[in-house]
């Protein structure tokens, strides 16, 4: 099982951001999803999560700024991010919940994505 991450970059105060990630491989079902971060000497940390009933979870920090939503048939997680702030720069990591084709089943990461927030 793969997950590919991709849409961080370079943007302005204000600004919106959209991350994807698309999980690969043997694949039977996907449950939960989720998006982290990591700032330069912090610690990684939830940002939102969603799981397979359609549930989510956001950190305070984001609320009311990014939406988690999910594609099950592309077995892909997104990640809107509006109003971006300084604050909000850091590596991105997406994490999803796996059962494989084993029925075995598995936390699964990203390589991670650079969001920068800066003028």
């Amino acid at each position: 099982v793969q997950l590919q991450a991709s849409g961080g970059g370079l943007v302005q105060p204000g600004g919106s951001l959209r991350l994807s990630c698309a999980a690969s491989g043997r694949i039977f079902s996907i449950s939960a999803m989720g998006w982290y971060r990591q700032a330069p000497g912090k610690q990684r940390e939830l940002v939102a999560e969603i799981i397979s009933g359609g549930s989510t979870n956001y950190a305070e920090s984001v609320k009311g700024r990014f939406t988690i939503s999910r594609d099950n048939a592309k077995k892909t997680v997104y990640l809107q991010m509006n109003s971006l702030k300084s604050d909000d720069t850091a590596v991105y990591y997406c994490k999803q919940r796996v059962m494989r084709t084993d029925l075995i089943t598995g936390d699964y990461w990203g390589l991670g994505t650079q969001v920068t927030v800066s003028s």
